[in-house]
């Protein structure tokens, strides 16, 4: 009777932790998720009056169709591919990093100083001045939870997502007090750069991107090769066996964290130089969040992380391009990319887990109890 009962109460589905799957199979399940998301996706854009295949075809040539276009591409893909592996590093710790966007909002602030103030240096010098204090100010936005949660165990997740909105409000009042062009007319802005305070181009688009290509090579080589990298990984995977170990784990979290926040910093810092050419409220772009399902669909693999950033890239500047052509309203390419993203975020989650049905299991204890 109690049994019975007990299995009243018992859900009538409920998740369970798959075993490792083969690697053609998880590649099958991707696939086929890609499929089920435009197919998805197409009947949204029948459903608002447009083909489809059109649709689709826009958002390809839009992001691919000229030199302009590639170069419009890469500059999405530029901030979203660094951040993203700025918070892989955080992630692998299993240290949870919401605070990305503060961290490139601070590297910015920092790189902007120097770009306002001291624009008469020597171009290179003030180049890699901008990019080391942009790492030191996004690394030390990093660097503040870590230090809580260290010493006070405070909640990481918390912690960093309110310092995104700290950092935005210091641009904030950098730009109505400060730091405002006295030129500006009607509304606060910060002046922008001396040209000599600008990242320089390379095929088109300033040299970030080649910045971003080396920092894959970099994070895959700390992360797979380096005594720091091996740390990073069994801190993640549990602290008491770092200890055990002999590992110190707050030295790991703080060092970690600082990185994080530091390769954010450098986003920031190439934004406001090589991008906006100033500093404004919207230096992020919203990067910092669509870099943690950037990294997390990547598996936390820097080499995955370029494919993943260059297909975001190629969807967002698609879908702007689709906008202005249809007359699409901004909210229609968001549902689209949100069709999308259910999808390919909802495969992920049952490559790990799968659904099992409490009924089912009921029989099987029957029929294993009767034999």
């Amino acid at each position: 009777m109690s049994q019975n009962h007990h299995n009243d109460r018992e859900p009538i589905f409920r998740m369970v932790k798959r075993a490792e799957l083969p690697d053609r199979q998880i590649t099958l399940l991707r696939l086929s998720a890609l499929i089920l998301a435009l197919a998805a996706g197409g009947l949204f854009i029948l459903s608002v009056g447009y083909n489809p295949f059109l649709i689709y075809g826009t958002i390809l040539s839009g992001a691919l169709r000229s030199p302009m276009a590639i170069q419009a591409t890469v500059k999405i893909i530029v901030p979203l591919l660094i951040t993203s592996l700025g918070v892989t590093l955080a992630f692998k710790m299993r240290f949870w990093n919401i605070g990305a966007e503060g961290q490139i909002i601070m590297g910015a602030v920092f790189a902007s100083y120097f770009a306002l103030f001291h624009a008469d240096w020597n171009h290179w010098v003030l180049i890699v001045v901008m990019a080391a204090a942009g790492m030191i100010g996004g690394g030390l936005w990093g660097l503040l939870p870590a230090w809580f949660k260290a010493n006070y165990g405070t909640n990481e997740t918390l912690f960093t997502l309110m310092l995104n909105y700290i950092a935005l409000h210091i641009v904030s009042w950098l730009q109505d007090g400060p730091w405002r062009d006295p030129g500006s007319q009607g509304f606060a802005k910060i002046a922008r750069f001396d040209k000599n305070a600008s990242l320089d181009k390379v095929l088109g688009v300033h040299f970030g991107w080649m910045i971003a290509l080396a920092l894959i090579v970099i994070v895959y080589v700390y992360l797979r090769y380096t005594k720091q990298g091996y740390e990073i990984s069994v801190v993640g995977e549990s602290q008491e066996t770092a200890r055990y170990a002999g590992m110190n784990v707050k030295k790991v979290l703080l060092r970690t964290m600082m990185l994080s926040g530091a390769v954010c910093g450098l986003c920031g810092m190439i934004q406001a130089t090589g991008s906006d050419i100033t500093l404004t409220t919207g230096v992020t772009g919203g990067v910092g969040f669509t870099a943690i399902i950037v990294a997390w669909l990547s598996q936390l693999n820097p080499v995955t992380i370029l494919i993943v950033s260059v297909l975001f890239g190629i969807l967002e500047k698609g879908s702007s391009v689709v906008q202005s052509s249809f007359g699409l309203s901004t909210d229609c390419a968001d549902v689209l990319q949100g069709i999308i993203l259910f999808f390919v975020l909802g495969c992920e989650f049952f490559i790990r887990y799968r659904l099992v049905r409490r009924k089912k299991r009921a029989e099987d204890r029957g029929e294993g109890g009767g034999r």
